[in-house]
């Protein structure tokens, strides 16, 4: 599901169970304004993925093509996390899969996703789907904390 196919009214609720998503990865994270923002200027969509109930699994603030961060015939993934836990992996799956739909019904033929490496699987399972390194930054934490850089994150970020 994308934010951008929801009605006036389901938006407020997606943007608070997205809200309670990303506050459970890293207590008062909130993309609240980045999905706002990407919809209202047109730079792309917000992949959605509902979970059990009435709860998001994941999501991904995706910038697509020309005229937004990713440039031409690229969807990029600003950002993106699954809610941890049991099963978290495949969860991650599901949302890099959405990513590549997205894409794909977008007509750009390539998607751009960044990881922290200390989030060792999530690295891993890009790898094996062919993502490859072409930049590499280091992050820097007060107060030499992890913050969502561990294991047990399945994020996708980038700090150009």
């Amino acid at each position: 599901m994308l934010y951008g196919e929801l009605t006036a009214a389901e938006r407020p609720d997606a943007l608070s169970l997205g809200r309670a998503l990303t506050g459970a990865v890293y207590e008062g994270l909130s993309l609240e304004r980045e999905i706002v923002a990407t919809q209202a200027q047109g730079l792309g969509d917000t992949v959605l993925i509902e979970g059990a109930g009435s709860d998001l699994d994941g999501l991904a603030v995706c910038h697509c093509g020309a005229g937004s961060e990713a440039g031409e015939d690229v969807c990029f993934v600003k950002f993106g996390a699954v809610r941890p836990g049991p099963d978290a992996g495949d969860r991650f799956e599901r949302l890099l899969n959405a990513c590549e739909q997205l894409a794909t019904e977008k007509g750009l033929g390539q998607l751009d996703a960044g990881v922290n490496l200390a989030r060792q699987d999530a690295y891993q399972r890009m790898a094996d789907r062919g993502f490859r390194t072409w930049l590499q930054g280091v992050t820097m934490h007060r107060p030499n904390a992890p913050g969502y850089s561990h294991p047990d994150a399945y994020v996708i970020d980038d700090w150009r």
